[in-house]
């Protein structure tokens, strides 16, 4: 009887003892799988700073609703070595992803990518604060390099700084990139551009410097595409009579302000990059141009245009000749009078009904 009742006690011991390990088992695996998986569901950024603890680690993870278990993604870290390979930056991550999975990420160094665009028209110093607004690198930093002779020369660049050459388009870095790194990938992206039109620039005996110069006044001039080959003709035409660009941009970035320029700034303005007091091409080109406006510099439309004025609406008036360009903008001041005066009138109206 009693090695019955032994017995039975020894069978019942093992039995609990074999649930409690299925317990564990089932907690090992349950912790290690992801917490659900959601439609459309944004990562979480998770930053790991340099030489963070596998329990810091953890414990973010466990906060921020990514891992379910920080005693096993901790057990996971250590059984897979992984704990001393951790490398630090922003990482992207969903509650879905397994903890084989988020390792496998850290270990990687797989860090989360900003998308920045440049846009088109962007000058240095615009570039340089979209990449420290996106925490990509610091403006001053980045102004250092990009303004930097030696670094145009590098390059292969005309110099005597970058502007100009860093392409405009949807880029990709992480957080605190190297500012070198992100100009190397700019300035690569336009030589890639660059490739289609060589040929074409050499053919029309324009140099790079020169293409590039006139295709970012042209890029702050126009605000539509189609006008682009218009603006551009017109500039190319004053060059061959030597008259004087007159283009209002190139006092806007002497300025390093783009506004709405006054009468006393043409003359006032004292910088190679006035082109009312200087004849030519400024020094540099004034912005980094898009494809649209290097095309139209090396295709410009073939009209005998030496004058435009703006219409107030983003296009332009463009002229032949002096008298006309005065007839133009006379036709634009009364035009903008009519207006003024019709909302005066509404306004007037409005005010009666009232």
């Amino acid at each position: 009887m009693k090695f019955s009742r032994h017995y039975k006690k020894k069978t019942l011991i093992f039995i609990l003892l074999g649930i409690f390990v299925l317990i564990l088992i089932f907690f090992y695996f349950e912790s290690r799988s992801p917490l659900f998986k959601p439609q459309n569901l944004e990562p979480l950024i998770i930053e790991i700073e340099r030489g963070e603890s596998v329990v810091n680690i953890a414990r973010k993870l466990k906060k921020r609703g990514i891992i379910k278990s920080e005693l096993i993604f901790i057990f996971e870290a250590l059984r897979t070595g992984t704990y001393n390979k951790i490398k630090a930056g922003e990482y992207a991550f969903y509650p879905y992803q397994s903890i084989s999975e988020i390792l496998t990420y850290l270990r990687e160094g797989r860090v989360y990518l900003r998308k920045i665009t440049i846009p088109e028209g962007a000058t240095l110093w615009q570039i340089a604060d979209i990449l420290e607004k996106n925490k990509i690198c610091k403006r001053e930093e980045f102004l250092s390099f990009a303004e930097d002779p030696l670094i145009a020369e590098s390059f292969e660049l005309p110099g005597p700084t970058l502007e100009g050459y860093l392409y405009p388009d949807t880029y990709f870095f992480h957080k605190d990139t190297p500012p070198e790194v992100v100009i190397q990938t700019m300035v690569e992206n336009f030589w890639k551009h660059w490739k289609k039109f060589k040929d074409i620039a050499k053919k029309k005996k324009k140099s790079l410097k020169e293409v590039i110069t006139l295709a970012s006044i042209v890029e702050k001039e126009a605000l539509y595409s189609e006008e682009k080959p218009l603006i551009a003709a017109v500039y190319l035409n004053r060059l061959k009579k030597g008259m004087p660009l007159q283009a209002d941009p190139t006092i806007n970035y002497a300025l390093k302000k783009f506004r709405r320029l006054t009468y006393r700034d043409y003359y006032s303005v004292k910088s190679p990059y006035n082109t009312y007091l200087n004849s030519g091409l400024p020094p540099t080109p004034i912005c980094n141009p898009g494809e649209d406006s290097i095309r139209a510099v090396l295709f410009p439309a073939r009209v005998s245009y030496l004058y435009f004025v703006a219409k107030g609406d983003g296009t332009h008036y463009f002229s032949r000749t002096y008298k006309e360009h005065l007839r133009a903008i006379k036709r634009i001041r009364s035009e903008n009078f009519n207006q003024t005066s019709d909302l005066s009138l509404i306004s007037e109206k409005q005010s009666i009904r009232k």
